[in-house]
């Protein structure tokens, strides 16, 4: 080869270069910088609960949806809405055209029906695919979040739904992510009240064993329950629903002295009169607290005595339920016996959750992911 014809494969290969770089600017103008990655895989976490679900992803995306999913009743339905489903706020918005179906139960895919089983898996399909669309079609991996006495069935149930979307998926308990967000992983309990569940946990410094957890069933379902029998037993003929009842508490919420009155409106056939419920929030509200004070004692017992005071000032309840308003005073003042005992609520803590999980998943390479929960991939 001549000199002539090295350097003109040399300009040649220069100008390939420099287009490759052209294009390359060009596809990515206007876009976001590419999210955090393992390997070419968008990473997110993703706490899945009964009431709403939190999407969290690398690249900064966020999702936040509420767990229903709605399917049209009829052929007029769905000449109105679409052939479906609908999610989240537009499916509860359309209720009325809907069949509604909320497909996770204490914190996990129900069992009740194909329907539930159904519904889960779109829903899941349906958060997952709004990340990946955002993130340019790229394959998803990510942890998620599951109640912490989760069976292994749950989780395997679970594990077969996000495997049609993710590549890898790790499964771990609800307050261990609290506690990972936090970066409180040792000396400390977390309570995470959600909607299906209530979930104990101690970290004594690495993954929680089965014994360090505890799950109960008294969350802001149960409560909605029991406030909205009070509410009619109190004031028959009074027309509520449970959304209602749940729309009552979200907004008041409260354990021991009210700051005012709660008066809420309501109706009795079709007109409009104003109901004093202050008593039936306080007394359903704090009906939760005596199992949550028995799961927090169980399981400071468990740690080594030297341990226990510092255990006792870093307690901190999460989910959705530790809005509730004074829940911490109380709880504090109900363990007093203890000595001191500091109680805190996280901040954001419909969020944190997911947050946590995200983190772990940055922080913690995919190949030692076995060694913390359930996972495939």
């Amino acid at each position: 080869m001549t000199i002539l014809e090295q350097e003109e494969n040399i300009r040649q290969d220069q100008e390939d270069s420099a287009q490759e770089a052209m294009e390359q600017e060009t596809a990515t103008h206007g876009r976001p910088a590419p999210a955090p990655t393992a390997g070419n895989q968008t990473l997110v976490g993703i706490d899945l609960g009964t009431c709403r679900t939190v999407v969290i992803g690398a690249d900064g995306q966020e999702l936040e949806i509420r767990s229903v999913v709605g399917y049209p009743k009829d052929i007029i339905s769905r000449q109105a809405v679409g052939d479906g489903p609908l999610f989240g706020h537009e499916a509860l918005e359309k209720r009325n055209f809907l069949e509604l179906c909320y497909p996770l139960a204490e914190g996990v895919i129900r069992d009740a029906s194909e329907r539930d089983y159904q519904a889960a898996r779109e829903l899941i399909h349906h958060v997952v695919a709004g990340i990946k669309e955002n993130s340019g079609g790229g394959p998803v991996s990510g942890i998620i979040g599951v109640p912490a006495r989760a069976s292994l069935m749950n989780k395997e149930v679970l594990l077969q739904v996000a495997r049609e979307v993710m590549d890898t998926t790790l499964v771990v308990s609800e307050p261990f992510m609290v506690a990972y967000a936090l970066g409180k992983l040792n000396r400390c309990i977390i309570v995470d009240i959600g909607a299906g569940t209530v979930d104990v946990c101690c970290m004594k410094g690495s993954v929680p064993a089965p014994e360090d957890q505890v799950t109960t069933f008294k969350g802001g379902d149960y409560l909605d329950e029991r406030l909205e029998a009070a509410i009619l037993r109190r004031h028959p003929g009074v027309q509520i629903t449970r959304s209602l009842a749940c729309r009552i508490k979200e907004e008041h919420a409260f354990v021991g002295e009210p700051e005012r009155p709660v008066e809420v409106t309501l109706r009795v056939d079709g007109k409009p009169v104003r109901f004093d419920v202050t008593e039936e929030l306080r007394t359903v509200c704090e009906s939760m607290v005596p199992n949550i004070v028995e799961q927090v004692e169980t399981l400071i017992a468990s740690f080594d005595p030297e341990d226990q005071e510092e255990t006792l000032k870093n307690i901190y309840l999460a989910g959705c339920g530790s809005r509730i308003r004074g829940l911490d005073r109380m709880l504090t003042n109900a363990l007093q016996d203890y000595g001191d005992v500091r109680i805190t609520c996280v901040d954001d803590p419909e969020r944190i959750g997911a947050k946590g999980a995200l983190k772990l998943a940055l922080e913690v390479p995919p190949g030692h992911w076995p060694e913390i929960g359930l996972m495939f991939g």
